[in-house]
């Protein structure tokens, strides 16, 4: 089955992005199951570190990328400037945090804030949305 996506461009829209610029239509909607299995299809799935993610939604404040990884496969430990979160839609992933581990099974959501240093663990194949805000982005980027 095909990929489907309905973006659609709202006259007078501030998101000029010069790469996938679908990505920041004032409307999308996105079929997570179609991204899902498309995924599955990619080179970055196949390989033996299994994980494969897709940038859903594109704005200067917020993206959302759609992560799967393979049981056992893990996402090194890193920080972002972003407050984020992971919402598991399908299987069970673990953040490993500096004071703690924090278990995440479908369908729960953990947000986390800024600069906080994590590594994802897949404790089986599994799907979550990554949710980044990055607010006071957007007006630096009307003003530009």
């Amino acid at each position: 089955m095909a990929t489907q996506r309905i973006a659609t461009q709202i006259e007078g829209s501030p998101y000029g992005l010069n790469r996938l610029p679908h990505l920041g239509s004032s409307l999308l909607q996105v079929l997570i199951p179609n991204e899902e299995q498309s995924m599955w299809k990619e080179e970055a799935w196949q390989k033996a570190a299994g994980r494969s993610a897709r940038t859903l939604v594109k704005y200067p404040d917020l993206r959302i990328v759609l992560v799967s990884m393979k049981a056992g496969s893990r996402l090194k430990r890193h920080k972002t400037s972003a407050r984020f979160a992971v919402l598991t839609l399908a299987g069970h992933v673990r953040l490993h945090l500096p004071d703690a581990s924090v278990e995440v099974p479908r369908g729960e959501l953990l947000a986390l804030d800024r600069n906080v240093s994590h590594d994802v663990e897949a404790i089986c194949q599994s799907t979550f949305l990554l949710i980044l805000a990055r607010p006071g982005r957007e007006k630096e980027k009307c003003h530009e």
